[in-house]
């Protein structure tokens, strides 16, 4: 017997619920709609639910507005079935229901992120710790200390020690062997780099150590000292190193896909800031085509760094492909419909709402509180006085007669500026929510509307009351 599911919206986004779920159904269950009095389904309250209806419906399930703010688990033991809330958009109830396929599992990698702390040497232990903490959270696995070229580091056994007590896995970077022994007999995880002529250092410590060539583009020299610690028996990684564009980059991967030919099994490490710091574009997109050859050629280890200011994300995003890349490779798919969180500047699906959707719910409004809304034809501003469309806040200005009402005009200017921006970078736009730039800026708890979990609303979004 299909599940019985009750849907509880508002009068603006009844007709189009009814054509999504006409859609959408093919006798996977019942459902039924109910009008709960309220033109805007995304003001609806889980106390106005119980509110106006007291009694448990005939349904397995009640799916409301996903803004719907309250406890819907005392709603849940109130009627004795689940209530839940359903998708970030009314035409996204297709994905929520499975027909774009099960929620991908992003808790899985195989490749760890290295850190760098390009600046160790001039930093305090405090001042580490605190980067570190910031890197960990971001998603890195593994702090790696950068020395400096003639710049003694006196603290390097402090921070080593100090970064070990605070769960840290932690690797030193330097050209001076000496500094690579000292990190090592502190407790250093791994050692960044060793070459041919300085495995007398793995010897002397216990740390894994990173191999790389005598020198640049040089892989006899790597694949020697490969050789001599797969004899020993220890672990390592080799690191051909990903040299910047122009200078050497397509040759260099071409010697990532050879070695990983050569020795299928070797772990692998690709440090990617030649790249991502070395090359003004939007660091997001260059990760995720990174990760996915790290992904391709089973490259065990990345390192990274956020030097540039325009790379002050490149943990973050690291982290956030190499998930997808994982999920999608498990999958055997395309790395598309896992997250929108490198998408920062575009949306697949910017716009939902087509012009002729939009008019017809202007025309149904009674109310003199301001709807925006956008769509590939620009921004839309309407009331019950009238519905305006423009591609400049300044050309709706005049239509909106809030010249002596200080607080609304500041209102409209914010919400018709980022619907500008939306429009123009063909983002999605949602009313009195900031735009979504996924990675690029720090995650906030969305606490405004009394819940975390991801909101959603079955029609239109909760709004300014501009009639008070």
């Amino acid at each position: 017997m299909p599940e019985r599911i009750l849907f509880l919206t508002g009068r603006l986004a009844e007709k189009n619920l009814h054509r999504v779920l006409e859609d959408l159904n093919a006798s996977e269950f019942d459902y039924q709609v109910r009008e709960m009095g309220i033109n805007v389904a995304g003001l609806m309250t889980a106390e106005m639910i119980r509110r106006r209806m007291p009694t448990a419906p005939d349904a397995d399930r009640i799916i409301v507005p996903g803004r719907c703010r309250g406890d819907l688990d005392l709603l849940s033991q109130h009627y004795g079935i689940p209530v839940v809330r359903g998708p970030d958009e009314l035409k996204d109830l297709p994905q929520y229901f499975g027909r774009g396929g099960a929620r991908p599992d992003l808790s899985r990698y195989d490749a760890l992120i290295f850190a760098e702390i390009v600046d160790a040497p001039r930093m305090s232990v405090a001042e580490v710790l605190e980067r570190a903490r910031r890197y960990r959270k971001d998603g890195a696995d593994v702090v790696d200390l950068g020395c400096l070229p003639e710049t003694p580091f006196t603290a390097l056994e402090d921070m080593v020690r100090a970064l070990k007590e605070e769960g840290f896995a932690v690797s030193v970077d330097s050209v001076d062997p000496q500094e690579l022994l000292r990190g090592g007999q502190a407790g250093a995880d791994y050692l960044l780099s060793l070459k041919e002529e300085t495995l007398w250092v793995a010897a002397e410590v216990e740390a894994t150590p990173v191999l790389i060539p005598g020198q640049p583009g040089d892989m006899n020299s790597l694949i020697r000292a490969m050789h001599a610690m797969l004899e020993s028996g220890r672990r390592f990684f080799a690191d051909p190193i990903l040299d910047p564009i122009h200078f050497g980059f397509a040759e260099s991967i071409v010697r990532f896909v050879e070695l990983r030919r050569s020795f299928p099994e070797v772990p692998i490490m690709m440090g990617v800031g030649n790249v991502t710091e070395l090359t003004d574009a939007d660091t997001a997109g260059i990760n995720a085509v990174l990760m996915g050859l790290i992904s391709e050629l089973r490259i065990g280890a990345l390192l990274t760094t956020e030097v540039s200011p325009h790379a002050r994300r490149a943990v973050r995003e690291a982290d956030i492909a190499r998930r997808m890349m994982f999920a999608s490779r498990a999958d055997n798919s395309l790395p598309r419909g896992y997250t929108s969180e490198l998408m920062a500047v575009h949306a697949r699906q910017p716009f939902p709402d087509a012009p002729d959707e939009i008019e017809e719910t202007a025309k149904a409004i009674k109310d003199p509180s301001y709807r925006v809304q956008v769509s590939q034809d620009g921004i839309h501003v309407y009331n019950r006085d009238g519905h305006h469309v423009a591609r400049d806040p300044f050309d709706v200005w005049p239509n909106l007669g809030l010249e002596a009402d200080g607080g609304h005009a500041f209102y409209m200017g914010v919400e018709t500026a980022r619907a500008q921006i939306a429009w123009q970078l063909g983002k999605r736009y949602v009313q009195d929510e900031e735009l979504d730039w996924g990675c690029a800026v720090d995650r906030q708890p969305d606490d405004k509307l009394g819940h975390c979990a991801p909101g959603t609303t079955l029609g239109v979004r909760p709004l300014k009351d501009q009639s008070q």
